[in-house]
């Protein structure tokens, strides 16, 4: 029951919408994901498998929002909105972290046993976020909107884009962040292959006029 007063109270502290207790705790998908989480948690570590992923699949049906029932959760979650979102196997979170709708804590297919994020705490993830992968987001860290994070966030730093990179940290912008100049990774890759297209037709006509010239 106090864990439970611990969660309402986040979700009024940190969500100017929320007109009342009794309003966050029926009607708020995140606290009850949240709260099915932690039963789906409890049957994991109780090598009660199947049934923590009945928990854990019920909880997505109900509230859009998927929480793998080994994922690690500390104190006083918000996931505001929450649809969306998806938490991995091997995701640990840290206290009084919000997470906003749409945002993955999730793996790149690459790694083995630890493969998803640890985030810190005090932590807020912007809406359709992606973090991947076996790093860690550092305490008091601002992760943008439509952030694409792949690689370890310092501590009290500010990501953002795609891939993410750290614009601020410490409160001081370490970066003029020039959003009308963002190199654009796709033309950027089309230059490339334009320039290597290029110099295999010179590479070409060489050998043919080198064949000519022998002829």
């Amino acid at each position: 029951m106090k864990r439970l007063r611990e969660d309402i109270a986040c979700v009024q502290a940190r969500d100017p919408a929320a007109r009342s207790a009794i309003e966050v705790f029926l009607l708020y998908p995140g606290l009850k994901a949240i709260r099915a989480h932690r039963k789906a948690f409890w049957c994991f570590n109780h090598r009660l498998f199947f049934l923590a992923r009945w928990i854990s699949q019920r909880a997505v049906q109900k509230t859009g929002i998927e929480i793998h029932p080994a994922a690690q959760i500390g104190h006083r979650l918000f996931i505001d909105h929450g649809n969306g979102v998806v938490i991995g196997e091997t995701v640990v979170i840290g206290d009084d972290v919000t997470i906003y709708q749409g945002v993955t804590l999730g793996g790149t297919g690459k790694d083995i046993g630890k493969r998803h994020p640890t985030i810190g705490n005090h932590v807020t993830i912007g809406a359709g976020a992606k973090i991947l992968g076996p790093f860690k987001v550092g305490d008091n860290s601002v992760i943008a909107a439509g952030a694409v994070v792949l690689q370890e966030i310092p501590p009290n730093s500010t990501a953002v884009g795609v891939p993410a990179r750290v614009v601020k940290r410490d409160g001081k912008r370490i970066d003029d962040l020039d959003q009308v100049h963002i190199p654009d990774p796709v033309a950027q890759e089309f230059s490339r292959l334009i320039t290597r297209i290029e110099n295999l037709e010179k590479e070409m006509n060489r050998a043919e006029e080198n064949k000519n010239a022998h002829l």
